[in-house]
């Protein structure tokens, strides 16, 4: 599998998708592609205009857009995809049209055999077993909290160290406890602003100059850089 899992897709006072750039455009390489493009996640704006946002980027990379709502039969799109790109927005709304359009096993499949996944955000999240470490609020009933399952372990992007000031709810580190505490047998990763999983030949790192936080229930937390192997997790 070749996976590059994204943390969020833009930084305070960038342009979208302007820090990750340089990181897909190095793992997708140099040949021409068209990326078949996931926006389910969009609730407050249309799929039309999450593609253009995304095609201007991409086109700046060298690749073509097409976003996924544009087809009649969205599993046969997925099966003849040369890349799969998966953007942020809401995880509860993105998997329930995932859902609804059978593409979980399609997308598992593929990627499986060697078709590039490119997701950040929410994107992120269906990579993983589960949407259940998402930050979202549930609007709409998923159909199902299974996702893709590209990956045997939970991401939490956005993740944050500390509430802001004046918040009195609970930590992300509280809520990942909370999800253990009844999800013993799984690795859970904070995944910092700034941040990527690249998972290619059976190996993963973490690119970015923030550690990623990695939890398990009966351990305590730790930090791990991109000078360290991540390969752990994928077993």
């Amino acid at each position: 599998m070749r996976l590059l899992l994204i943390s969020n897709s833009t930084m305070p006072g960038e342009d979208y998708l302007d820090y990750p750039k340089h990181e897909i455009k190095k793992f997708l390489g140099d040949k021409p592609l068209t990326a078949l493009f996931i926006p389910y996640a969009a609730v407050t704006f249309s799929f039309d205009f999450y593609e253009q946002k995304v095609a201007e980027r991409f086109s700046e990379l060298g690749y073509q857009v097409k976003s996924i709502h544009h087809f009649s039969d969205p599993v046969q799109a997925v099966k003849e995809a040369e890349v799969i790109v998966v953007g942020g927005g809401n995880t509860w709304q993105l998997v329930r049209m995932m859902h609804e359009n059978k593409l979980m096993d399609v997308i598992r499949e593929k990627v499986v055999n060697g078709t590039p996944f490119v997701g950040w955000s929410a994107g992120s999240n269906v990579a993983c077993p589960t949407l259940r470490t998402t930050n979202d609020m549930p609007i709409i009933d998923p159909f199902g909290f299974d996702t893709i399952g590209l990956i045997s372990f939970q991401i939490n992007p956005h993740y944050l160290d500390a509430n802001p000031e004046g918040h009195g709810g609970e930590t992300r580190q509280q809520r990942i406890e909370e999800f253990l505490e009844v999800n013993p047998d799984l690795y859970v990763v904070g995944l910092r602003e700034g941040t990527m999983l690249r998972v290619e030949d059976q190996k993963m790192s973490l690119i970015g100059n923030r550690t990623a936080r990695i939890f398990r229930k009966g351990a305590d937390f730790f930090e791990l850089s991109s000078d360290d192997d991540f390969s752990f997790l994928l077993s």
